[in-house]
């Protein structure tokens, strides 16, 4: 066995750790960058790539049914399997050089193709080597957690690591979980042609505002989808592509219905096999390793956790910012905390469903009513929107009653682009003024964030009050 020695010793190639190796090793430190599977992790090969890849096939599909509303001919399109897994493998293919070895290499890593695990709380070793590391970063992912429902693993369900791959199209899909993935994946493989039902225990979309989640739901069921909130998945059985499940209704009914497949999108879990945490002596549960909010373990300094093996924020992009936080702290010595900054959250359906800070319920429950203020307006009042053809849709600020941002919500087409002026704001710690002081193209569907900025001045800028100090201001020559 090799022996090495590292400034920092990376667990996992998906987008948390690729991130923290290449800022490390652009630095100058030494970086050895462990990876089992494929390079680019679960993003690239499993879940956000090959998603949006789908989803955008799937848009292309609807456009075609749907484009009679513009005066052009529409039809039911004729689609094919084989070409959108062509369509998304090109995708992947297209990006994956971003994050292949032979760039990390280029860059100075040591990229080892092999299992890891810890020897002792300084030491990662694989079948080939056994690296000493100053510190060690685990960015080990996540994988979708298996509900127990009986007979499920009986059956060949599927998760995100293998529906992009099925040979055959899936006539009709069963999908448990109607959380972003669940929502997605539905109306994606519903526009392509598959009849989908969507099981769900709570309510769909959970975490993003009800109103906005309501919208997307009324949409999805618009389009055929079958969504079933407040029904559970109690057994199931058969074999192939005859599948059954039989489900409990919220009101205590019972049904049996027929699936060709079963896609599992209840949740997700890190992933830790194998990699003997505790012979690093590293404290974690079920949702993640331990860590301080600085991301660094509770249990031994030298490891520090990113990503989904964190269990806060299962989000690319807040993979991407832990690597921030870990390269401040770790190699600047500055002070950085993972919940420095709201996080904001999308689901990509349609319409969109863009999520930041805190939801309209949330901020009531958190402050009291009183305490705040929720400013709307709605795409049926823009321009863009109705020249599109797609009008659904709305945005909401919530402030407190001194114009502080808490929290933003954006429901329509282009939803999570949208959402960015008021990460930027909500992050600078701007107040809702700085969303009206900007000029905004027209006509663009970007305009709503100012609209509905500027809806929080109106009780102010046409009260009374103002109106006669305008009136008093007019007699100055």
């Amino acid at each position: 066995m090799k022996e090495l020695k590292a400034d920092i010793a990376v667990i996992g190639a998906g987008s948390g750790g690729l991130s923290v190796a290449a800022g490390a090793a652009q630095l100058g430190l030494k970086v050895v960058l462990f990876e089992k599977h494929e390079m680019g992790g679960d993003c690239l090969n499993y879940g956000c790539v090959p998603s949006k890849a789908l989803i955008s096939a799937a848009k292309a599909a609807q456009a075609v049914r749907t484009a009679g509303r513009f005066g052009v001919t529409a039809q039911e399109p004729t689609v094919s399997w084989d070409g959108v897994k062509a369509h998304v493998r090109k995708v992947i293919e297209t990006i994956a050089p971003v994050d292949s070895q032979e760039r990390f290499e280029g860059l100075g890593c040591t990229v080892i193709r092999e299992h890891a695990r810890f020897a002792d709380p300084q030491t990662i070793e694989s079948a080939s080597v056994r690296v000493k590391a100053r510190r060690i970063v685990i960015a080990t992912g996540s994988r979708a957690t298996i509900p127990p429902v009986p007979g499920l693993s009986d059956i060949p369900y599927l998760t995100n690591e293998t529906i992009f791959s099925l040979d055959a199209f899936p006539k009709r899909l069963v999908i448990l979980g109607a959380g972003p993935i669940g929502v997605e994946l539905g109306q994606a493989f519903a526009r392509l042609g598959a009849q989908v039902i969507l099981i769900e225990p709570g309510r769909a979309l959970a975490r993003m505002d009800a109103e906005a989640a309501a919208l997307a739901v009324a949409a999805l069921r618009h389009e055929g989808v079958d969504v079933r909130e407040g029904w559970k998945a109690i057994r199931v059985g058969g074999a192939g592509t005859n599948l059954e499940l039989v489900l409990n209704g919220p009101n205590g009914e019972s049904e049996t219905i027929a699936a060709s497949h079963i896609l599992v999108a209840a949740g997700r879990a890190p992933v830790f096999d194998g990699l003997n945490l505790e012979a690093g002596g590293v404290a974690f549960d079920a949702k993640g390793v331990t860590v301080k909010p600085n991301l660094r373990s509770e249990t031994n300094p030298r490891v520090w956790a990113v990503g989904d093996a964190t269990g806060k924020a299962l989000l690319t992009h807040a993979a991407g910012w832990h690597a921030s936080v870990f390269v401040r702290n770790a190699l600047f010595k500055t002070r950085s905390t993972f919940d420095a900054l709201p996080m904001p959250a999308v689901a990509y359906c349609d319409p969109e469903v863009g999520q930041i800070g805190l939801t309209e319920a949330e901020a009531k429950e958190q402050m009291g009513e009183a305490a705040i203020r929720v400013v709307r307006w709605s795409f049926e009042e823009n321009d863009r929107a109705q020249a599109e053809g797609a009008p659904e849709g709305f945005a909401k600020i919530i402030t407190d009653k001194g114009g502080t941002m808490l929290g933003a919500t954006v429901a329509g087409e282009g939803a999570g682009d949208i959402l960015q002026i008021v990460a930027v704001a909500m992050s600078n710690k701007l107040k809702i003024r700085a969303l009206t002081n900007y000029i905004a193209p027209y006509p663009t569907r970007g305009e709503i964030i100012k609209r509905v900025a500027g809806q929080w001045y109106v009780p102010v800028l046409f009260s009374g009050r103002t109106k006669g100090l305008v009136g008093l201001l007019q007699r100055i020559p």
